[in-house]
């Protein structure tokens, strides 16, 4: 008798049969209806990795099934991936795929376009020049927002010089794709340092009457000016104002004279600024600041008086909007060292700026050099302004990765000295920074702080101390954190239960584990893939088989797609402890709707690796010579499917729910 959940998924698939067939007898106008139907069951049949539905040998085996394939047309396809499969990438290249094996089937634009559609928002970019490379083969036209998608993603995953060529092959749809991903391109290509591309997007958008951004023209003419060739940027000025613009005129020419100073061009700059101001773009306070702080630099006192007298005249307040603009759409399109250096001109300069400017800054910048993160972060405590949790979460977590443990305790004891965390999410920010960059001590001593303020950690609170202290093999503390977070009423999650589970796993105390496994089943948690996991391995390790078989079998009852995913690392386990007939007959008993064939790799490689060819050839004719529904019950065994416990013939297996160590007694 099959698990009711098993019956579930069958009884599923069988009501969506019958609505397939249903859809197929009213014809052509239910194809939308149809799409409905073969999309559910495609996702139905799918293995799950997270949020995303993966394409695999069961999608195929339940499309066969359903038996319409000569229904198949390319509308039906189409209106299968746009708009149910759009975000399963996975599936909608898999059905795509699939349709052209059937017979008859040919795709057509529509096909193409709703495939494109779907992957423009990732980075499966091998699939999608492949797929524009048939496109253009059949002569088949792909729409310009389509490039535009497709190009934008391209560029946000730092493939600038490939969006540039994409945009050549279809130069004349440049005006057609748009100014907004024709500017962003613009600006990847000079910010990467492909500045020959760049002038010939430049000079494209120019002809084809593109109008260009603040961003894009400015991060252009910027990374130009590196090139100290003053004709070159005086003769990209007029072009663009001939033909007309809404760029921001001082904003450009304070990235300009960046440039130029950043390139050693100081006294170009100061050159540069009366040249801008004659010709309307205007240069503000900034603009005039970065030239006198290079002169300061260079100990050239007169020439910087020079410059501030002249700002004091001649330059303009910056309006604070202006750039607040800039520095978010840098941030927006990932041009964090640009967003980096016009910040620290804002904070060098003591420059108005807002709060959320500073916090994309301390955020984004973190990720690429979090010393000048902390800057922005200084800054703004200086001010009696703070930064969101959020941002705060980010420098630690960049902090961290960037091994800066010193930083991250700084940042940490400014903002409590300044009483910031003032509620259990704060407090639990600043522990769970502190546990991963390896501060256990410092990470318990938050937690005893919490409590003396009159916050009641929460069941996450215990699960940071208590993971850092497994990763620094400190059980005993970790077993005391169990018996305190008890007693103060907090009970633990299946994030507690998983953390000590893997690790006494690990250290080879499986009976403690196992206690573990069934105290929380007692409680009411349900365990998931990595309870039984970590267990399962535990188990085989210590050579502890029928408890481990127990324990599999348990997962099926509870969810057949859990059994699916823990087969293979099950079966790996048994493998590497020399246990190769115990998984043969695992794998011989299971059905087909829990069987993979990554399993039987497994064990077929690990059998030939031991020269146990007899057993493997034993194993393939049980496998691949016998049907998955007919297959027979093994000696010693009980067919998962008849709804028995897997064992190795030993006998029953008792339950060890009874044990329990004197810790666990809640």
């Amino acid at each position: 008798m099959l698990h009711s959940t098993c019956r579930s998924s069958i009884h599923k698939i069988c009501l969506l049969e019958g609505l397939l067939v249903k859809l197929m007898m009213r014809g052509g106008a239910a194809t939308f209806d149809l799409a409905i139907g073969l999309s559910k069951a495609v996702i139905s049949a799918s293995k799950k990795r997270g949020r995303q539905c993966l394409w695999g040998s069961q999608v195929e085996e339940t499309l066969h099934r359903l038996g319409w394939r000569q229904c198949l047309t390319p509308s039906l396809v189409a209106n299968v991936i746009d708009p149910f499969l759009l975000t399963h990438y996975s599936l909608a290249l898999g059905f795509f795929n699939w349709a052209s094996q059937q017979p008859g089937f040919v795709h057509t634009p529509f096909t193409y376009h709703s495939l494109l559609k779907s992957l423009s928002h990732t980075n499966h970019f091998t699939a999608i020049h492949s797929l524009l490379k048939q496109a253009k083969a059949l002569n088949f036209s792909i729409h310009p927002s389509l490039f535009s998608s497709i190009i934008a993603s391209h560029v946000s995953h730092n493939r600038a010089r490939e969006a540039f060529s994409l945009l050549g092959s279809v130069a004349p749809l440049c005006a057609e794709i748009g100014g907004p991903t024709c500017n962003s391109l613009l600006a990847a290509l000079a910010s990467d340092g492909c500045l020959e591309d760049a002038c010939k997007l430049f000079d494209e958008m120019t002809e084809r009457g593109i109008g260009f951004s603040t961003l894009g023209f400015g991060v252009f003419i910027w990374r130009v000016c590196g090139e100290g060739d003053l004709e070159r940027v005086v003769s990209l000025l007029d072009e663009v104002k001939e033909h007309g613009s809404g760029i921001n005129g001082s904003v450009v020419a304070l990235l300009i004279v960046h440039g130029l100073c950043r390139a050693s061009k100081v006294s170009e700059a100061l050159w540069m600024l009366d040249e801008l101001r004659s010709r309307g773009w205007k240069p503000d306070f900034m603009a005039y600041w970065v030239v006198a702080a290079v002169f300061r630099i260079m100990g050239n006192v007169a020439d910087e008086v020079k410059v501030l007298k002249k700002k004091r005249k001649l330059g303009v307040a910056p309006r604070r909007s202006d750039y607040r603009d800039l520095i978010l759409g840098l941030v927006r399109e990932r041009r964090i060292y640009e967003a980096k250096d016009v910040g620290e001109v804002i904070v060098g300069g003591n420059f108005p700026v807002d709060d959320d400017v500073l916090n994309a800054l301390i955020g984004s910048v973190s990720s690429v050099d979090p010393s000048a993160a902390t800057v922005f972060f200084n800054f703004m405590v200086e001010k009696k302004r703070f930064p969101t949790i959020l941002a705060v979460s980010e420098l630690s977590s960049n902090l961290c990765r960037h091994g800066k443990v010193d930083k991250l305790l700084e940042v940490f004891h400014v903002l409590n000295s300044q009483n910031y965390f003032k509620d259990v999410e704060g407090f639990n920010v600043m522990m769970s920074f502190l546990c991963k960059a390896g501060k256990v001590r410092e990470g318990y001593t938050v937690l005893q702080e919490m409590k003396k303020k009159g916050f009641q950690p929460n069941v996450s609170s215990y699960n940071y101390i208590m993971e850092a202290c497994c990763k620094e093999d400190l059980l005993l503390p970790a077993r005391k954190l169990w018996d305190e977070m008890f007693s103060n009423g907090c009970c633990g999650n299946l994030k507690t239960y998983n953390i000590l589970i893997q690790k006494f796993s690990e250290v080879g105390q499986a009976e403690e584990a196992q206690t573990l496994f069934y105290h929380m089943l007692d409680k009411g948690v349900e365990p998931d893939v990595t309870s039984y996991t970590f267990l399962l391995e535990g188990l085989c390790q210590e050579d502890k088989l029928e408890a481990a078989f127990e324990l599999y079998n348990r997962s099926v009852k509870q969810d057949i797609v859990h059994a699916r995913d823990i087969l293979s690392s099950f079966t790996l386990s048994l493998c590497k402890k020399g246990h190769l007939m115990a998984a043969s007959k695992l794998l011989c008993s299971l059905n087909h709707d829990i069987g993979c064939a990554e399993s039987h790799i497994i064990l077929l490689k690990s059998l030939s690796d031991a020269q146990e060819i007899p057993i493997a050839i034993e194993h393939l004719n049980s496998r691949f010579l016998t049907n998955w529904s007919d297959l027979p019950d093994l000696p010693g065994t009980v067919s998962v499917r008849d709804g028995g416990s897997i064992n190795l013939g030993h006998g029953e297996v008792a339950s060890s729910s009874g044990a329990r160590s004197n810790w666990l007694d809640y």
